[in-house]
This record gives C-alpha cells, sequence and structure tokens, in this order.
C-alpha cells in the first residue's frame, strides 16, 4: 500500500512551537507530554521502518509491534484529516488532547504489559493484545468520526 503525505510526520513546519506554551501549560497541561510523546513514537517507528522491509513484520519484537500499530493509528487516523468532512474539517483542541491521551496511554500500557510478562510464563504478546482489545483498537481509529458539533 502506497501512502504520500503532503507532511513529513517527524518535521513540524511551525517556527512557533514554543509560542503557545504558557496557554498550553495553563489549559491543557499535559498537552506538551503528549505532543512529544507521538513525536517520539513517530520516530520509532520510522527507525523500525527500513528493518521491516528488509525482513518483514513478523522478526520485529512485540513491543516494536505496537509501535508500528500505535504509529498507524497517528498517522491514518489521528493526523490524517479531510476537510470536507463534518466531523474533520475543525477539531476542538480538547478533542484533540483527549485523542493523543488515549492513543498515548494505550501505547503505554501495552508496552508495559508486553516488558511485565516478557520473562512471565504468562506471556502476553502483541497478537493477545490485539486480539483481547480489538473493541479498544476500533474506538482508538474512529475517534474522530464522532463530530464534536452535534
Amino acid at each position: 500500500r502506497k501512502h504520500f503525505p503532503s507532511v513529513n510526520w517527524l518535521q513540524s513546519y511551525s517556527k512557533y512551537l514554543r509560542a503557545l506554551d504558557e496557554y498550553y501549560e495553563a489549559n491543557f497541561p499535559e498537552f506538551t507530554s503528549y505532543r512529544t510523546k507521538v513525536k517520539e513514537i513517530l520516530q520509532e517507528e520510522d527507525d523500525l521502518a527500513e528493518i521491516v522491509q528488509l525482513v518483514g513484520k513478523a522478526s520485529l519484537s512485540d513491543s516494536d509491534k505496537i509501535t508500528l500499530e500505535v504509529a498507524r493509528i497517528l498517522k491514518d487516523d489521528f493526523l490524517q484529516q479531510n476537510s470536507y468532512t463534518p466531523y474533520d474539517r475543525f477539531c476542538p483542541f480538547y478533542k484533540t488532547n483527549l485523542m493523543m491521551r488515549n492513543i498515548v496511554a494505550f501505547y503505554d500500557m501495552s508496552k508495559q504489559i508486553i516488558s511485565r510478562t516478557a520473562q512471565s510464563d504468562n506471556k502476553i504478546t502483541w497478537q493477545t493484545i490485539r486480539d483481547s482489545m480489538s473493541n479498544i483498537l476500533y474506538e482508538l481509529s474512529s475517534m474522530k468520526f464522532k463530530n464534536t458539533f452535534e
């Protein structure tokens, strides 16, 4: 599947990244940490892309598979916009913040459970998470489709 984004996920074209930090700190104090985490996930996914092209996803660790899936959610479901739809032409900042919170929380909790059970007899894998949390993954992917103006 080819994907031709008009924006490089890893670069911000804003020269004013810090200009609103006071506002964020006063109104959405967790936003900057979510933004930083999202950038880290996208950077890690970019680093893994070459490995995936050479040897495939199957050779990756469960932790890396989580990174790939969450990066896909971020790129395809969070960052892509369709201005011709009522749910996506404008996104209030509180919705953006909450969507990032949910995606980052899923990422952190998934990584944590993989790490904690790695040496256990009851090891949890990415496949286990994906199968048992498919409804959560669906909700993460469809959050943006909720029209906040109805």
